[in-house]
């Protein structure tokens, strides 16, 4: 599912664009709607990428007339001999299958005569309702995808009855494995649960036959995200760039508040409602989307290659990968071009991994520094610096005090980790909360507001719950998301008010992202010298951080030798603390 694809041109030498000599596939009418498949494309998107691109590889030549190859500084420019491989998949998918599947158990009945065991046939039934044609009457085809088409259609029954409807068709011949069954049924279970933001596809109904499934949804008419840029020259000016933005960070921040990441972000799977200028967008194309549990981290490659982040290639990765791509997206409307690029996949993935995105050419020094650092601080390869999509709300280039900034489920991870800290931990935060710019306290300030504090000033753990409840969907407890709240039982005895809540909310590594780290950290720990900073051994330092005494040689450097107190490197060490690994990583 969601394999999207884009236009195909050719690259001149010298990362010069040129026009291809094929002909134009925009040339025949089409129409771009929900589902996931454009009849104007045939890039496809990534899952369990292939470890070397073939000669006939889709992204030898990707780019579409309009938007440019980056000049990124470190992007290999010559030919490599020996590609870059990704990791190779196998293992996972098999551990996946198992995972899914349960423990493999012996087969009952007799054994073949022949020595051959007959494999056990796909369970391709879903469930859904059997009676499509008897309430709905398909129209043309208006896209066409790698695993299936979609169809416009009428519907003929219901609530719906008279109205025009996207149709996702889906061909079960082409679900030859167990894991393109169950991401099918994920899609569908995705769509239905979601309900409720005017920028997600609206669900509609499903239904199969021996031979399909079929997806109803809301049919959107107004073309592709990536139509419209390509239509203006591949740049959008801030302004407009700002409200394609704000419209992806909110429907993202909803996906993830429910517990879902999309894993496909991208031009393509951004449909407009209608083909006026300021008509809004829609997130369609669930079928790489998955459901995610607090703290989980997914393992799979999927996604489409420019796109992907570089966590994903890693194979350790969650909702910041959505985060990454929207940087992806907010870079090519604001210049025009990619901040990843080679001429083959597994150079695409080598240039996310290392090399950094282009600041200096034209037309970046006419930016605004605000809309620069916007992208900068989604494109961070460290995804534990990367602002949420509701952080990214309220980022000075987009702020605006009459839009609502969306509850943030960090809160709640941050929070819960608050509440298990030590008393030195929680002392640090304090200091470090007092050192907050305004520009964070006001992010900070509105999701206080969100979980509406008493008359008194101050939340438990009622006003958290209330706060998920009031946001809900199914999703949400598909994705346990709820399951947090049981982890901040310590606030049914207490509240909090607003002074602790910011200590409790804020992420160190993500301060660490700004340019002016250095000073918020200078200023937290004057307030952490004079209220909260003691005398610590090695060993009580080593415990409060669960390590063990191989670590104490370097925690040694953070104890100041003449009081025994953190110094301000063990302060700021201190504050996001330090594994094992890294410890012994150092030592070497």
């Amino acid at each position: 599912m969601g394999q999207c694809y884009g236009k195909n041109v050719s690259v001149a030498e010298g990362g010069v664009q040129r026009a291809t000599d094929a002909p134009d596939p925009r040339q025949t009418p089409s129409t771009s709607v929900n589902g996931g498949v454009s009849s104007s494309s045939n890039v496809p998107s990534v899952r369990n990428t292939p470890a070397h691109s073939s000669a006939n590889s889709p992204w030898r030549s990707p780019l579409p007339p309009g938007i440019a190859p980056s000049p990124a500084r470190s992007t290999p420019r010559r030919f490599f001999r020996r590609p870059f491989p990704p990791p190779s998949p196998a293992k996972h998918i098999k551990a996946s299958l198992a995972k899914r599947l349960g423990p493999s158990k012996p087969k009952e009945g007799p054994i073949p005569e022949d020595g051959t065991e007959a494999e056990r046939p796909l369970d391709k039934s879903f469930g859904y309702g059997k009676n499509f044609g008897a309430k709905y009457e398909l129209g043309k085809e208006v896209g066409r995808g790698h695993f299936g088409h979609t169809c416009s259609a009428r519907a003929k029954k219901g609530e719906i009855r008279g109205q025009q409807v996207a149709v996702k068709i889906i061909s079960k011949a082409k679900m030859t494995t167990a894991i393109s069954i169950e991401d099918v049924r994920r899609e569908v279970k995705i769509l239905k649960a979601l309900s409720g933001h005017k920028n997600l596809v609206k669900f509609y109904d499903a239904c199969e036959d021996a031979n399909n499934i079929y997806i109803v949804m809301e049919l959107c008419e107004g073309g592709e995200l990536l139509d419209r840029i390509l239509s203006r020259g591949g740049r959008y000016t801030e302004e407009d760039a700002k409200s394609i933005v704000v419209q992806i960070l909110s429907v993202v921040a909803f996906c993830h508040l429910q517990g879902v990441v999309h894993r496909d972000l991208k031009p393509e799977n951004f449909l407009f409602t209608t083909r006026e200028e300021d008509a809004p967008m829609k997130l369609i194309d669930f079928g790489l989307s998955d459901f995610i549990r607090p703290d989980e981290r997914l393992n799979d490659i999927v996604g489409s290659a420019y796109y992907v982040a570089p966590e994903v290639l890693h194979r350790s990765y969650s909702m910041e990968a959505d985060i990454w791509s929207i940087g992806v997206i907010s870079y090519i409307l604001l210049c025009g071009s990619r901040p990843f690029w080679a001429r083959t996949e597994s150079g695409i993935f080598r240039a996310v991994l290392r090399a950094d995105p282009n600041f200096e050419d034209t037309p970046w020094p006419s930016v605004s520094p605000q809309a620069k650092d916007f992208v900068k601080r989604l494109l961070n390869k460290d995804h534990r610096k990367r602002m949420t999509a509701a952080q990214a709300l309220t980022h000075p280039w987009l702020r605006d005090e009459n839009r609502p900034v969306p509850l943030d489920i960090l809160v709640y991870k941050q929070v819960k980790s608050y509440l298990r800290a030590t008393p030195l931990k929680r002392s640090a935060l304090k200091a470090l909360s007092k050192a907050l710019t305004e520009d964070e306290l006001n992010y900070l300030r509105s999701q206080f507001r969100l979980l509406e504090p008493s008359k008194d000033g101050r939340i438990s753990l009622e006003n958290f719950r209330m706060a998920l409840l009031r946001n809900a969907t199914d999703a949400m407890k598909e994705s346990r998301v709820p399951e947090i709240l049981n982890s901040m039982e310590q606030l049914y005895y207490r509240k909090m008010e607003l002074e602790e809540f910011c200590a409790a909310a804020i992420s160190t590594y993500q301060l660490e992202a700004l340019e002016g780290w250095e000073q918020i950290a200078s200023s937290a720990f004057e307030y952490f010298e004079r209220e909260g900073n003691r005398v610590i051994s090695i060993e009580e330092l080593a415990r409060e951080m669960s390590l063990g005494p191989s670590a104490y040689s370097i925690l040694r450097d953070w104890i100041r030798p003449s009081d025994g107190k953190l110094s301000f490197l063990g302060y700021t060490k201190f504050l996001h603390g330090v594994t094992l690994r890294s410890s012994n990583t150092r030592q070497q």
